[in-house]
């Protein structure tokens, strides 16, 4: 575990002083980008639709991730938990980093961003979700896990209801090139918000 830790500090110090351009929202620029699959998780959240897909530009791949999490309120306060994933795109122009986000959710603030170290890619996941509750306070995904092709896993802080369920396959060629979400809308005051109960993740070689 501490060897896995130095080796995360490094890279990330290895990436944020090596790269000291803009990172841009792709916001579906490269949307055209061909992917040969999508890899997902059987134990996404009922609620909300999917959106639109969000791919990484060129030959990238997604090589870090931050999450957009509401933090727990309390019993007297709705919470929404998970309402936003960003993945970090493999530079393919001089100075400039994409990032790819589909729709996100309202509410809650960005995490730092976690790489995979050793210039490794995301190819695989798993989804933190609470199933339907009775308490009728629900929160669909909570959190969610990365899997590095060199075999690091990565993880942020999360919200903290809900298990994590079975791994996705893994991207059998190449690895994560884009996102897609499926969120529930804001419901308005005095409802009950899920914010992103979903996601899959398009492959490319």
């Amino acid at each position: 575990m501490k060897s896995f830790s130095v080796t995360l500090f490094l890279a990330l110090i290895y990436l944020t002083s090596a790269f000291d351009g803009k990172i841009i929202a792709a916001n579906g620029t490269f949307s055209s980008r061909r992917s040969y699959g999508n890899i997902s998780v059987p134990n996404g959240g009922p609620w909300g639709e999917w959106t639109w897909v969000d791919m990484c530009p060129g030959n990238g791949y997604a090589i870090g991730f931050s999450i957009k999490v509401l933090e727990n309120g309390g019993f007297f306060k709705d919470d929404s938990t998970l309402n936003g994933i960003r993945l970090y795109c493999s530079l393919q122009e001089e100075n400039v980093m994409y990032y790819v986000e589909s729709e996100s959710g309202e509410f809650g603030e960005w995490s730092r961003i976690r790489w995979c170290p050793q210039q490794a890619a995301l190819h695989a996941f798993q989804l933190k979700v609470e199933p339907y509750a009775v308490r009728l306070d629900n929160t669909a995904a909570n959190n969610i896990k990365f899997h590095c092709d060199n075999g690091y896993s990565l993880e942020q802080r999360g919200g903290p209801f809900g298990d994590y369920g079975q791994w996705s396959k893994i991207c059998p060629k190449g690895a994560i090139c884009g996102i897609q979400t499926k969120l529930q809308p804001y419901q308005g005051p005095f409802k009950d918000d899920t914010g992103l109960n979903d996601v899959r993740f398009p492959c490319c070689e």
